[in-house]
């Protein structure tokens, strides 16, 4: 059975995830692959009911494993309903975040324990990991400038930039870690720049 590859785009606010995660969609699919795209948390209806939670700012303080046991409920939908049945059936799955993000923002922003996040991931994922992984990486100050253009920001935009230092250095240790699966994209050059560093890379993967 032909089964197809997992793609994640990850990087901190402002890094360009939507652009690029078209272009990548647009790339692949005029090579004649069926991709389909989503997005964590989200990608169903039960789970993008979680995501709104999540990012809604709020008067009470939201107690930090709540917040990461809510992002890996969302996550055990979204496999189970989405991402798992796509790659069985040998569709591409480009993914807006994935479990990276939490390690990066759970923690590394939060400064949550690590094993805790392995632990949760193994039993929710087992031993599903993705094929490919781009972070977008851009200094942090610049990446906050441009999220503040965009849109009125929610409650993980509106963290100090001190936890944003904190997520880069995670997703950056990540990709040091294992530098097979991760590609590190320099987000602060011109897009054109950019999309030729993304180009290389998926040109890689398709070997």
């Amino acid at each position: 059975m032909a089964y197809g590859k997992f793609i994640t785009i990850e990087g901190t606010e402002g890094v360009g995830k939507s652009t690029n995660l078209a272009y990548v969609h647009e790339w692949l699919t005029q090579r004649g692959l069926e991709v389909v795209v989503t997005r964590e948390p989200g990608g169903t209806p039960l789970a993008e009911e979680i995501r709104a939670l999540l990012l809604a700012k709020r008067d009470e303080p939201v107690d930090e494993t709540a917040e990461l046991l809510l992002v890996f409920a969302a996550r055990a939908q979204h496999l189970q309903q989405v991402i798992k049945p796509a790659l069985a059936r040998g569709a591409w799955v480009l993914c807006d975040r994935f479990t990276d993000a939490t390690y990066a923002y759970q923690g590394g922003g939060r400064g949550l324990n690590v094993a805790t996040i392995a632990q949760l991931e193994q039993l929710v994922q087992g031993d599903l990991r993705p094929d490919l992984t781009l972070v977008l990486d851009i200094d942090v100050e610049l990446g906050l400038q441009r999220a503040r253009q965009r849109a009125e920001l929610d409650r993980f935009e509106s963290e100090a930039v001190a936890f944003f230092g904190r997520v880069r250095e995670a997703y950056r240790a990540l990709a040091h870690a294992a530098p097979a699966r991760y590609a590190v994209v320099d987000a602060g050059q011109p897009l054109t720049a950019v999309q030729q560093d993304i180009d290389r890379v998926l040109s890689r993967l398709l070997g």
